[in-house]
């Protein structure tokens, strides 16, 4: 199946939620407040990758611009708890 994104850009968001991950787990997890948001941290992470895996295999531009859209959704969310 051919894909609308280029291959080294899907690595790149694998990388990434790769990354998120493997901070999400050496976030201590004895403060309330740090599980709160490094839980919503890995949620955002997630929903940014599975975005753009699905973006890529969009049947339509309707379908593969509302996806990258919620990627988009995603990445800000990430960016505001910081």
């Amino acid at each position: 199946m051919s894909s609308r994104l280029k291959e080294e850009f899907r690595e790149r968001t694998k990388k990434y939620v790769a990354e998120i991950i493997r901070l999400y787990s050496s976030l201590p997890k004895t403060a309330v407040e740090t599980r709160v948001v490094g839980k919503q941290l890995l949620r955002s992470g997630a929903s940014v990758a599975a975005h753009v895996r699905e973006a890529s295999r969009a049947r339509s531009d309707d379908e593969f611009v509302s996806k990258l859209g919620g990627c988009h959704a995603g990445s800000r969310r990430i960016f505001t708890l910081s």
